[in-house]
């Protein structure tokens, strides 16, 4: 299985911005010739990009707190590190984003968002935050390190995997979108390489800076994000949409892991956005019948009529027959054992993540002179208006 997939969404030029633009408008245009009336896309959507926020972090909490052990993974605006806390030896995952970067590509809005988010969220299967801190440059987000890998890293090397073993992630990860929901929150960004596994097994979510808060049932927006392959139609369509995006998302990543593909694929923008807009979901063989009705109710095209599109949201999905066999009580509090417990040597063990990153020496590249005015520096100041809810330890 061999793909790639943006890690975060973006255009790194102007030149890419229109091959996006050009192929939603090339789409609109083929379904208006066939009779389709939808609207064109208005001149103020914006794109939105994945990466970690949090909370403050207190003054004596710097850089200089940390040793980098390894690099993680890198984006656009910065890298993930390793880092262990010299005070306790305590390990954790540092998201170090540049603050030029934020203000450059028009991100600022969606880091106090995902700041917001993380503030508020406290779940099992959500990757939680410690503490957040920023320098003249920087925005570092200090997380709980989890150390079993991406469920693409697992997908990659097993090509497959089981019916039990894909119920009960895809059992988590409805129990972590369920509670964001019901806190008025849409994640948009459903993804394998934002689907983490602990020590132990079991899922945790990652990046929210796709998230968009009150969002409740009936509730919608219009802002074009996310990723690609995991597009719901619509938002590929430009329409108004709200939570039921996230059960699409839930679909994609249900049929990915019981076959080890994505039931929607091209490298032509044009071409994969029409499939997705009118192509049914073709099943191989090795995809059981009640799961298959469970993905085909998850990818309905309509979103009203999607399963978990109604006012009970993700508790309508739980009672599917898929998951007869699923007790969500003793799911949430971890009583159930993961399917799968990942090789990790140690608290520092890095071997479940891509080795082209945590090959690369643990260094911070040092900002350009006058890369951030004084000016621009200022937009961070209400960064630091949450307060911590624990210390690190």
């Amino acid at each position: 299985m061999t793909r790639v997939i943006e890690r975060s969404f973006h255009t790194e030029s102007a030149m890419e911005r229109q091959e996006w633009v050009d192929a939603i408008t090339g789409l609109k245009h083929s379904l208006e010739g066939a009779g389709d009336s939808r609207g064109s896309r208005s001149s103020h959507d914006t794109r939105a990009m994945s990466f970690i926020g949090g909370r403050p972090e207190p003054a004596d909490i710097s850089m200089d707190s940390f040793e980098m052990l390894k690099v993680l993974g890198k984006g656009s605006f910065g890298k993930v590190m390793l880092a262990k806390l010299k005070s306790s030896g305590a390990v954790y995952a540092i998201k170090v984003l540049k603050k030029s970067m934020i203000l450059e590509k028009n991100e600022l809005a969606h880091t106090f968002t995902e700041n917001s988010v993380l503030a508020k969220c406290s779940h099992p299967f959500l990757t939680s935050l410690h503490y957040s801190f920023q320098t003249p440059d920087l925005l570092c987000f200090v997380m709980e390190y989890v150390n079993g890998g991406e469920l693409f890293f697992h997908l990659r090397k097993e090509k497959k995997f089981s019916e039990d073993r894909t119920r009960i992630y895809i059992a988590e990860i409805l129990l972590a979108l369920t509670y964001l929901h019901d806190q008025g929150i849409i994640y948009r960004d459903l993804k394998l390489e934002n689907l983490l596994l602990d020590a132990e097994g079991h899922i945790k979510i990652t990046d929210f800076g796709l998230c968009k808060e009150e969002i409740t049932y009936g509730s919608t927006t219009r802002t074009f994000c996310g990723t690609p392959e995991y597009l719901a139609p619509e938002v590929i369509l430009d329409s108004d949409y709200g939570l039921p995006v996230d059960w699409w998302g839930l679909g994609i990543v249900m049929f990915e892991m019981l076959s080890g593909k994505l039931p929607f694929n091209s490298h032509d923008y044009e071409e994969l956005f029409e499939l997705i807009i009118t192509q049914e979901v073709v099943f191989p063989p090795i995809i059981g019948d009640v799961a298959q009705d469970l993905i085909g109710k998850l990818l309905h095209k309509d979103p009203a009529q999607r399963i978990g599109g109604g006012a009970r949201d993700g508790h309508e999905i739980q009672e599917h027959p898929w998951f007869a066999s699923v007790d969500f009580d003793k799911l949430y509090r971890r009583e159930i054992p993961a399917p799968f417990v990942p090789q990790v040597k140690s608290a520092t063990d890095v071997s479940n993540f891509d080795d082209h990153f945590t090959s690369e020496a643990p260094r911070l590249t040092p900002p350009k002179p006058g890369e951030l005015d004084a000016t621009s520096s200022s937009a961070f100041k209400d960064f630091d208006t949450i307060k911590p809810q624990a210390d690190l330890s």
